[in-house]
């Protein structure tokens, strides 16, 4: 670069190369990164800490900026609920709910999953996808481990029914035994992975739903605030039938590629119980049993869970005022992690016992201990996850600040010649790529202007925006790809090649529902055929040089 600034004829041709420079190295950073998260020759946390070595050598941001990236919004969200989470399974409050729903809907892990689904994407309509998955998955940990267990002692109970004492006909020699304990491994370990990736998955298919659910939907939705026919409502009426069928087809893939396609397994529910179902349902109720009547610090966890969630789904819920509307004056200052915290530092707080009074009418003297410690909370909390997410924000910056995602949209100039629906699809599989490694907010927000230009052809945006919004989240391959991800991957259950072999299924899935939606009932919805007189207010060009 300096031989090449002493030659320059003019300084505009400096300025070009040092731009264009700038993209390469970003690009390169980015390269690199990704090609580690896919093949992990080192802690996925470790990969994630080189933009903040490369970016400043590179000359692409400044070290503070770098590491301003690595601690965001998001890692305050994390605290708060790894200190809920941290309470739930000291107290095992976890363990009681997930052997209650196991006693409900029976041990089928078909229907669980689909159950588990249901619930998380419920949640995540309201909540963050990131807090869904927190709250929801000790429960899928303690669901998975209790039928685990209870099948083990079952398959324990069978083979000493069937040993040679009995019947010596039935006795197994050593080469089957091995190849029978095998094939029950690999089916624990499928059902561990299909309830994990369940969790995962519907946590931001349920996002889709509500403006306010994901971080994407809102900034399309801010971007354009002259668009009236785009609000809760009518984003949730658009929203929700794509939702449903992308989540009933998931549980569909998700059951085939680990636990083998069974469909009249799946289906079974209600029927008689085989002898097995017996003897794993004894197991779940005699564990259940131990756990004896609730206690105090199992009421109080409980109560703060459910006083967390209230507060994240009365906060902006957007059909009516929320409790931040009564700090207007500070509109938008306080957000689900200010929530998060707040509750989260009541577990440090509020003791863990209640004194008691002896016969005499005296209150017995205990020492005041907190419902969790400092220490428990760190044994509890996802450090790696933090930094894993902390590395995607850093590539989203360098990306923006080097101008490499300008570079992108200049490549994108011919997509306004080719067939509207082509145009959709390719916009929908570019955003479902490129948000794999960069975060869904960084990617929307890069993608909106880059998609806008097409008013300039009389094409209603709607067209093109939607779709894209919504393929935006279907960050489904990576375990950096979102929050959601990364907390479930930090179970230990997955490896990166189990979310990629699933998450490619489920974003073919989505882009295929989408693009049905698209052509079909979001038409007459917004009337997408007609030129809308917003649209006029879209400038046909943008920083891009689109």
């Amino acid at each position: 670069i300096a031989s090449l600034k002493n030659n320059c004829v003019s300084s505009q041709s400096y300025t070009i190369f040092v731009t264009l420079a700038d993209e390469a190295e970003c690009a390169y950073t980015l390269f690199v990164v990704a090609i580690l998260w896919l093949t992990e020759p080192m802690p996925l946390a470790v990969s994630a800490l080189l933009p903040a070595v490369m970016f400043p050598l590179f000359g692409i941001m400044e070290s503070k900026q770098v590491a301003s990236a690595y601690f965001k919004d998001f890692h305050l969200l994390l605290i708060g609920v790894i200190c809920l989470a941290t309470s739930i399974e000291k107290w095992n409050l976890h363990k009681r709910m997930a052997l209650r729903m196991v006693m409900l809907v029976g041990v089928n892990p078909a229907w669980l999953v689909l159950g588990f689904m249901v619930s998380c994407a419920f949640l995540s309509m309201w909540l963050s996808n990131t807090s869904a998955a927190a709250m929801v998955m000790p429960i899928v940990e303690a669901v998975a481990q209790q039928i685990t267990k209870a099948e083990t002692e079952a398959d324990a109970l069978e083979m000493s029914c069937s040993n040679g004492s009995i019947n010596p006909t039935l006795e197994l020699d050593g080469r089957h035994a091995v190849q029978l304990l095998k094939n029950k491994e690999d089916k624990y370990n499928g059902i561990f992975k299909v309830m994990c990736l369940c969790v995962a998955y519907s946590a931001t298919i349920g996002g889709l739903t509500t403006i306010t659910g994901t971080s994407t939907n809102l900034i399309f939705a801010e971007r354009y605030p002259a668009c009236q026919c785009i609000n809760f409502g009518s984003w949730f009426i658009l929203s929700i039938p794509i939702a449903v069928i992308i989540l009933l087809l998931s549980w569909i893939w998700l059951q085939w590629i680990f636990l083998g396609f069974d469909f009249k397994n799946m289906l079974k529910c209600g029927k008689k119980k085989t002898a097995r179902e017996e003897a794993s349902a004894q197991v779940i109720q005699k564990e259940y049993k131990k756990l004896g009547p609730i206690s105090y610090p199992e009421i109080v966890t409980l109560v703060l869970f459910i006083l967390m969630t209230l507060l994240w789904f009365t906060r902006d819920p957007g059909f009516i005022p929320g409790w931040s509307s009564l700090f207007s004056k500070y509109k938008g200052y306080a957000t689900d992690s200010t929530t998060a915290l707040v509750i989260g530092l009541l577990f440090f707080i509020i003791p863990a016992k209640t004194s008691t009074r002896t016969s005499n009418g005296e209150n017995t003297v205990f020492g005041y201990t907190p419902l969790i410690t400092w220490k428990e909370f760190q044994s509890c909390m996802p450090w790696e996850i933090a930094i894993l997410v902390g590395g995607g924000f850093a590539l989203a910056d360098g990306c923006e600040v080097s101008k490499l995602s300008e570079w992108v949209a200049s490549k994108l100039t011919p997509l306004g010649s080719l067939p509207l629906w082509l145009v959709i699809l390719i916009s929908c599989l570019i955003v479902t790529s490129v948000t794999e490694l960069a975060s869904n907010p960084a990617t929307i927000t890069i993608f909106l202007p880059i998609l806008s230009p097409l008013v300039t052809i009389h094409v209603n945006p709607l067209f093109i925006l939607i779709p894209a919004t919504l393929c935006t989240s279907f960050a489904f391959l990576l375990p950096v790809a979102n929050p959601a991800n990364a907390i479930v991957f930090s179970y230990g259950h997955l490896t990166v090649m189990d979310m990629v072999k699933a998450g490619l299924g489920i974003n073919i899935i989505g882009v295929a529902v989408v693009m049905l939606a698209v052509m079909t009932w979001i038409v007459p919805m917004f009337d997408l055929y007609t030129y809308p007189s917003w649209a006029l207010n879209i400038p046909s060009t943008n920083s891009t040089g689109l």
